[in-house]
């Protein structure tokens, strides 16, 4: 399917990149300077979609017509929003920390283009089998999963062994949740 060339992709994450590829559609990647840190006033549910509409509102000053694709996905576990972890021993905090327990992964998103703006939040439930240190460990060392929210990445061997069950959007999870995004793109931006 060729599509216009007037979506542009607000994110320099690999995942959300293959994941619109594999969707048909042609864009342009940029990325955006954006201060991440937020109020503690939103509530953690909100924080993605926040953080998606203010990457998307940088973005926007910069363009005229384009179609302008933004997101943020965080995890929230106990309450508490698991950002990416700032070094090994924060990943293993993490991943003790979500370790036979169930967490909510939301993704917030935000299209716009010259004339109007479309922003949501997608949750998606996720129950992780109670993990062995040494399967911490191995998952660490060897997948480096410091660029992902939670400490983990689904479509990685964390998902294959860790992951008991998934309810909502597995795309979610991995970053951008394609369908919805699609349907938006397609019909609301005509694209």
């Amino acid at each position: 399917m060729k599509l216009s060339n007037k979506l542009i992709l607000g994110s320099q994450s690999p995942r959300r990149k293959k994941l619109l590829e594999k969707a048909g559609f042609e864009f342009e990647v940029r990325s955006i300077d954006f201060d991440e840190t937020y109020s503690d006033e939103i509530p953690v549910g909100e924080v993605a979609e926040y953080l998606a509409v203010g990457k998307n509102k940088v973005l926007r000053s910069s363009l005229k017509n384009e179609v302008v694709v933004t997101a943020d996905t965080v995890v929230i576990a106990g309450g508490k929003i698991l950002g990416k972890p700032v070094d090994e021993q924060d990943a293993i905090n993490m991943l003790s920390a979500l370790s036979g327990q169930i967490h909510e992964v939301v993704t917030g998103i935000c299209i716009s283009n010259g004339e109007k703006q479309r922003s949501y939040s997608v949750r998606t439930e996720v129950k992780v089998k109670p993990l062995s240190i040494k399967e911490i460990n191995y998952y660490i060392n060897n997948y480096k999963p410091f660029d992902k929210a939670g400490a983990y990445g689904i479509q990685e061997w964390f998902g294959l062994i860790a992951i008991e069950w998934v309810k909502g959007s597995y795309y979610n999870v991995v970053g951008l949740p394609v369908d919805q995004v699609y349907t938006i793109l397609s019909e609301e931006f005509d694209l």
